[in-house]
């Protein structure tokens, strides 16, 4: 084996961890593949014998690549109304095994909502040390901090994101999905009060829209319960989102919108909804092109 497959190699290896640093950090599969490749093409034009330690090195590189970006992100959003939203890894079935390495951990959408509020800076020093254990002195370096410093940003982060009290969707997906199916049966015919029994007194529903209009939040059963309608001539396909329970809605056979649910204790606690088009065609696109 020569060198360059021996880098080859070891970057294949490294790849699933990669990704899932840099999805943590971007909240977009797209970028985050971009910032991995970024960083193989790095690696092949550099002299590997100089690297002490290459998945370090690696991790770096990735790291840097996706700061950049959420800077350069920060600097783009003039419009108040303009939110950058994560991107959702929709399966039509189960996750495989490089998909479980991205969202090991619950990196549901709510986690990513928060993680966008966060600062570059914040966000570097949060991911790579509470999700990947790296040690402040590294991290250090990425952000032009003193190690004192990147703690204290990873602190602040933490408490905006223990401060959010993310819910934990339970584990087991037939449960998920049995509680979901209720909610769907109910909504079909407008049952409230069955609706009711599904949804958690506090479940928030998130619906976002795009670029120009802001995210519509309802709280609390029974206004979320009223919301809940089937779109005439919709129907629905069911997917995994960021690893739980949600579906595909089509009306009158075209995209209509991605909803994601997380249920915590046998009750739906929240709902995302994503009804920008370009994005819902996208995603459908994706979970398509899986069932064929």
């Amino acid at each position: 084996m020569n060198k360059s497959e021996w880098l080859a190699e070891h970057f294949e290896r490294e790849r699933p961890r990669l990704r899932a640093v840099a999805y943590r950090m971007l909240g977009s599969v797209a970028e985050a593949d971009d910032a991995v490749q970024d960083a193989w093409l790095r690696l092949s034009r550099s002299d590997e014998e100089h690297i002490a330690n290459l998945s370090g090195w690696l991790t770096t590189v990735v790291a840097r690549e996706c700061l950049h970006q959420l800077r350069s992100r920060r600097r783009r959003r003039e419009d108040p109304l303009v939110e950058y939203l994560p991107d959702p890894v929709v399966r039509a079935g189960d996750p495989d095994p490089e998909q479980e390495a991205l969202l090991a951990d619950a990196v549901g959408l709510a986690l990513l909502v928060v993680l966008e509020r966060l600062t570059p800076a914040e966000r570097l020093a949060f991911v790579l040390h509470d999700m990947f254990d790296l040690p402040f002195d590294e991290i250090a370096h990425l952000v032009d901090r003193t190690p004192t410093a990147a703690r204290k940003l990873a602190s602040r982060a933490r408490r905006r994101v223990n401060g959010a009290e993310i819910p934990r969707p339970d584990r087991d997906l037939a449960r998920q999905r049995k509680v979901v199916d209720a909610f769907y049966a109910a909504a079909r015919t407008a049952d409230l009060d069955a609706l009711v029994q599904v949804l958690d007194p506090d479940v928030v529903q998130r619906t976002e829209f795009g670029a120009t209009r802001p995210p519509s939040v309802v709280r609390g059963a029974a206004a979320v319960a009223k919301q809940a309608r089937a779109p005439r001539g919709g129907e629905l396909r069911p997917v995994l989102v960021n690893g739980t329970v949600g579906a595909l809605v089509t009306r009158n056979g075209q995209p209509y919108s991605v909803m994601a649910f997380t249920v915590t204790d046998d009750k739906i606690v929240r709902i995302d909804v994503i009804r920008n088009a370009d994005r819902v065609r996208s995603l459908a696109s994706s979970v398509l092109g899986q069932a064929e």
